[in-house]
C-alpha cells in the first residue's frame, strides 16, 4: 500500500511550489480558525491560489464560518463517492475549501485504510494550488499531530489565558518529543496591543527554553476587535467585512509575512512534502 501511495505521489500534476502551513493551537477558543479563514482570504488577495482544508474532521466550522453551502465533504471522498476537487467550496475572493463533516465521530477515528484513503485524494488533487493551509482540531489528539508533523510550518496560536499557554506547551512538547518539530511560528491572537503580544510570547517562550529544545518566533499580533464579532455574525471574514480594521491589517501582515517563508526543497518542494510526511506517519501507524 505504501509504495503505490508514493508511486502516486511521483505522478502528482501539481504546477510550481505548493507552501503548506498548518494552523493549531491545543486549546479551542483561541481564534484559530478564525486566523485561518482570514490569512488564507489575505493570501489570495496578494494574488495566491489558496486552500483550507478543514481537518476538524468531526467538528468541521470552516464553511459555516463564511455561511457556504455543501453539498459533499471528506466523509464523501472517503467513501469514494467523489473526488477531493468534487468536494472543494469556493470562498471568498476564489479561496479552495476542502469541508469536513460535523457531529460525525467515525471522521475522527479514522482507520489505518482510510488515513491512507485521504492521503490518496490529495495525490489525485487536480485543481492547482499555491498555499495549502490546514486547520487543524482544537486539542492534541493522533489526527492534530499528524497533520502538524506533515506542514512544513507550524503555526501555533495563543491567547492571554493560563490554559492556552498550557495547552500550546502540551502540544509543542509532543511534536517536538515525538516527532521531530522544533521551529515552531507563533501568533498572538485577541490582545490588547503590540506590547501584550510580546510578553504573552516572552512567558511561552522562558518556558520552552528551559524544557524544550525548539526555536519560537513571533509571527504576529492580532489585537482583540469588536468587528471579528461583527464580521462573524455576518458570516464573513474580517479582512471582508473590514478590511480597515486593526485585527484586518495586522492578519494582511501576517500573511505577507507567511508568504515569504521558503519552501523546503527537500523532499519534493511541493505538496508531495506534505502526503509523503502523511505516508511516513501512516508507515509507522501500521507497523505499531
Amino acid at each position: 500500500m505504501i509504495e503505490d501511495q508514493a508511486s502516486s505521489l511521483r505522478r502528482m500534476n501539481q504546477p510550481g511550489l505548493t507552501k503548506v502551513i498548518a494552523i493549531t493551537g491545543g486549546k479551542g477558543g483561541v481564534g484559530k480558525t478564525n486566523i485561518t479563514l482570514n490569512t488564507a482570504i489575505a493570501m489570495a488577495k496578494l494574488g495566491k491560489r489558496v486552500m483550507v482544508l478543514d481537518a476538524d474532521l468531526g467538528l468541521a466550522n470552516v464553511d459555516v464560518m463564511l455561511g457556504l453551502r455543501v453539498s459533499k465533504n471528506l466523509s464523501h471522498v472517503l467513501s469514494g463517492e467523489c473526488t477531493l476537487d468534487d468536494v472543494l467550496v469556493e470562498g471568498p475572493h476564489g479561496i479552495k475549501i476542502a469541508p469536513a463533516t460535523s457531529g460525525t465521530q467515525s471522521m475522527t477515528e479514522l482507520t489505518a485504510a482510510e488515513h491512507a484513503g485521504l492521503i490518496r485524494a490529495f495525490s489525485e488533487l487536480r485543481t492547482p494550488i499555491d498555499v495549502l493551509l490546514v486547520d487543524t482540531a482544537a486539542g492534541i489528539s493522533g489526527m492534530v499531530l499528524s497533520f502538524a508533523k506533515a506542514s512544513q510550518d507550524v503555526m501555533v496560536v495563543v491567547c492571554n489565558e493560563p490554559t492556552s499557554l498550557t495547552d500550546a506547551y502540551a502540544l509543542m512538547k509532543l511534536l517536538n518529543r515525538d516527532y521531530g518539530v522544533f521551529r515552531f511560528k507563533i501568533v498572538a491572537n485577541m490582545v490588547r496591543n503590540v506590547r501584550e503580544g510580546q510578553e504573552l510570547f516572552a512567558k511561552l517562550s522562558k518556558v520552552t527554553n528551559r524544557f524544550l529544545d525548539v526555536a519560537l518566533e513571533l509571527v504576529a499580533t492580532v489585537p482583540y476587535d469588536e468587528n471579528i464579532r461583527l464580521a462573524v455574525r455576518k458570516q464573513k471574514a474580517i479582512v471582508e467585512a473590514f478590511p480597515n480594521s486593526p485585527a484586518s491589517i495586522a492578519v494582511m501582515n501576517l500573511a505577507k509575512t507567511a508568504l515569504k517563508w521558503p519552501i523546503p526543497n527537500q523532499p519534493g518542494g511541493h505538496l508531495e512534502f506534505f502526503l509523503e510526511q502523511l505516508v511516513n506517519k501512516q508507515a509507522i501507524s501500521d507497523q505499531a
